[in-house]
Formats: structure tokens, sequence, C-alpha cells
């Protein structure tokens, strides 16, 4: 129940421009088809926020028909990714990149909202954000107070549930708590019914829409970009379930659901769909201050004042070049001194016993986007590791804000299942990067080594801590 009352949808129709059966049409077609065909067992898919200026963008251009034909040709384009195995090549998307376009489309969806939440009489609102926020600034004098009030105590009511009270679903607290007030206390306040003159019963009719070869060309640059939203978004969302649920997604077959859902939506009057993406992007640490900061700022800042295609290409071109600098600042050529010998004497893995309570991985070479799915076969053992696992970073030669998420998430599931992360031997590059940024926080600053002969020490020390505070839980519940 409650997650039919959260996928209505109608809402990313209306911030879309249009008709609200059309969010409606889509969750329950692509909703069905996306949970029986795709790769995931927990994934909910429907219309998304991140597809609202996209959709509205095309159907200024193009109108409902171009949206329809753009978005069969988008689910083509993600069947053939899934059909011939390039559903594991969008992990090669760069994390600032990701988290810029979600970011500006954040930004770009909250400018949409500002005419409903004020009551704005407005009868065209502009489609790109500058000329949208002079109009909001013109109409400015038509706000409602009502419309206003019921917007702020919805926000109040949302933020509240999510701080206070987390198992009380505050949307649907405020989608029937909204709908009551307007309609007992009579509130002249525009709704469903007064702007679209409500929703037609029944079930959505079959339609086929027509092709025009000139306007497919037109559109095969949005096809693309609506694509490869939905795959990122689809498969971003599919990795949190997967934590959540500890269940593991096949990435090729949920596109290929993903696509066959796309191509069915605009057959029953729907909107582009990909799976529900649940606040997984906050990726860049607010302390950073590297080039990454900069890839992410450029897309977030191109998305909302430029073609949003034009800033996947230009972030993706930066962090491409990004990448190339990062590796070759890593190479460096040095004579070989005595004090260089005696100080890798604590580097090194000859003549050091590793425990049974612990169990050293090591990366080697560049860890950066593209490389962070190596981390999978930690996972998959989740269940046999011991109690405490050593990251050897003696020879990761760089890394990027995605690589420091990937071992910051790694971090994340082996606490949630009892154990440690240590880190050792990071070098320069790396261990700069790790304290410009909150990732001490989840690491924690004590369990990031110099060398492997202090993480193996530090080991010891957290093995008898835990071992010393089981033996008093233990001595606790006998009493």
């Amino acid at each position: 129940m409650t997650v039919g009352l959260v996928a209505l949808a109608m809402a990313f129709a209306i911030a879309s421009g249009v008709s609200p059966q059309a969010g409606l049409y889509c969750a329950i077609v692509t909703g069905f088809l996306i949970s029986a065909l795709g790769g995931s067992k927990t994934q909910v898919g429907g219309p998304t926020g991140a597809f609202v200026v996209v959709v509205a963008g095309i159907i200024a251009k193009h109108g409902i028909d171009g949206l329809f034909m753009c978005t069969m040709m988008a689910g083509v384009l993600l069947v053939l990714l899934g059909v011939t195995g390039m559903g594991t090549m969008v992990k090669y998307f760069p994390r600032p990149v990701v988290v810029g376009f979600t970011n500006g489309i954040a930004i770009l969806i909250a400018s949409t909202q500002i005419r409903d939440f004020f009551g704005l009489k407005m009868d065209h609102v502009p489609g790109d954000f500058f000329h949208r926020m002079m109009a909001f600034g013109q109409a400015w004098n038509t706000f409602s107070v009502p419309a206003t009030a019921v917007s702020i105590f919805s926000i109040a009511v949302m933020v509240f549930c999510l701080k206070y009270a987390r198992k009380i679903p505050g949307a649907i607290l405020v989608t029937f708590g909204a709908t009551a007030a307007v309609f007992f206390l009579h509130l002249s306040v525009e709704t469903i019914g007064t702007r679209f003159g409500g929703i037609p019963s029944g079930l959505p009719k079959l339609a086929v829409p027509h092709f025009h070869y000139d306007v497919v060309r037109q559109l095969l640059s949005s096809a693309f970009t609506v694509a490869m939203l939905g795959a990122i978004e689809s498969l971003m969302s599919a990795v949190v379930s997967d934590r959540m649920s500890n269940d593991k997604h096949n990435p090729n077959v949920e596109l290929i659901g993903q696509g066959i859902a796309n191509i069915v939506s605009p057959l029953f009057g729907g909107l582009p769909a990909t799976g529900a993406i649940a606040r997984t992007a906050t990726n860049v640490h607010s302390g950073a201050k590297t080039a990454d900061i900069a890839v992410w700022l450029l897309t977030l800042t191109l998305t909302v004042v430029t073609d949003l295609t034009f800033a996947v290409e230009i972030g993706m071109l930066l962090a491409a070049l990004m990448f190339i600098r990062k590796v070759s600042r890593t190479t460096t050529v040095s004579p070989v001194t005595k004090d260089y010998v005696e100080d890798s004497r604590v580097h090194v893995l000859q003549g050091k016993d590793i425990p049974e309570y612990a169990i050293v991985y090591r990366i080697h070479g560049p860890f950066l986007f593209g490389a962070t799915d190596k981390f999978a076969d930690i996972l998959h053992s989740l269940d046999k590791l011991p109690p405490i696992v050593i990251l050897r970073l003696r020879n990761m030669t760089a890394i990027d804000a995605t690589g420091l998420g990937a071992i910051r998430d790694l971090a994340d599931t082996l606490h949630a299942s009892g154990r440690s992360l240590l880190l050792c031997g990071a070098r320069e590059q790396p261990s700069q990067l790790m304290k410009q940024s909150d990732f001490e926080r989840h690491v924690g600053a004590e369990n990031i080594c110099g060398s492997i002969t202090e993480a193996l020490q530090r080991a010891a020390e957290v093995y008898r801590r835990h071992h010393a505070d089981q033996a008093a839980s233990e001595l606790t519940t006998g009493r």
C-alpha cells in the first residue's frame, strides 16, 4: 500500500508539463514491467524527478508525440545496452559527473515547483532556468497565502517525519492531510480537479505513436540522454537496494527490463521510467578541494544553465582529462637511498605474521572511476571474512572521489556486519584526499595506519577490545 501511494507519480507528470494521468499510466505499466523483467528483486520503477527537466524540454521542442518517440528510442537503446553486456559499463561514469548532474537536475526541479509552492498566477512557465526565474519575479505579486501555507506545512511535516519519526511515511501523511485540509476548510488552492478537470476513469487505451524520420534524427541526442540517465539512475538504485536486502542484481537484465518498460510506456500515454533512486548521490564531501570538485561543480552549472546532454559530455571529457593527469602525476623517477630502503621495511609483508582474526587485501595501481567494482569479491564473501579487514594501499598510485567513495562504502558495509576496516600504507596523493573529506568519519582516523606494521598492531588492539567487550556482554547477560 505504501509503495502504491508513493508511486502515484502525478507530481512528476505535472512538473514535466503533461497531464497527471500520464504519471499514473507510467507508474502502472512500467512499475509492473520493471519489477517483472528487471534484474533486481527489490527495484521499484516508474517516473522519477530526474526526468522532469528532460521531458519538459523534449515536449517544448517536439510536442507529446516527440516525447513518446524519444522514450521508445531510449528503450531500444537500453535493451541494446543490456543485450550486449554493456550494463557493467555504466560504472565508468565518474561520481563527480553523476553527482553534479543529479544536483543540477535537483536545482532545476526545485525551480519548477516555485509556481505551485506560492500559488502564482501564470499562464506559461518558461523552459530555461533564467527566464523562468525572471517570470516568477514578474508574477510575484500574485502569490496565494493559502497555497503558500499548505506548501510550508507539507514540507514541515515531511521534514519532521524524516528526522524524528522515520516509521511514519511523511509524503503519504501530507497527501491525505493536505487534501483533507483543502476540502474541509474550503481553501482557495488550485487542485488536480480545478486545473486539469480531474483524472479520467478506467485503464489507458493502447495507441502507437507516429514516427517521423526527420523528427527521429533530431531526437537521437535526447534519446541518448534519456537512456543514459535511466541506466545510471536505475543501476545506482539497484546497488542501494542490494545493500539493503543483501541481494545481488544483474545489471544487464535490469537494463533490458528498463528498456522494455520504456518501449511499452508510450503506447499507453506514459512517461520515461527508471528505477527510483533514494538519496544515493551525495558523494562529494564538503571539505574536499580537488579537481573532482571542479568536475562536479562544472557539471552542475552546465546542467542548470545549458543543455543537459552538453553538461554530461563536458563532464565526461573533463573527468577523462583528470584521469590522465592523476595517473601521470603518480609517475616519479628518483634514486634509491639508504633512508628509502630503511623506511620501506615497515611496509613489506615478508616476515609479518597475519593472525587468523584478520585478512589483508591490496590495491595495485590507480583506483579511479571504472575500477571500483574490484571490491565485489570482498563483498561476495562477506560472511566468511574474519573480524578485521586490512586494505593495503602501498601500491595504490592514485585515487579519485569515485574510488574514495567505494572504500567509504566498503567501510560502512563491513561496520554494518560487525567487522572493522583498517587502511595502511597510503601514498601522498591518496593520503591527502582522505584528509580533505569526511572520509575519516566513516573509517576512523585511528584506523588509517602508515604501514602494514602499524596496521597489524592496530588490528591486535581492535581484536582485544572486541573480545573484551564481547566477554563483558556475555557476563552481563549471564547475570
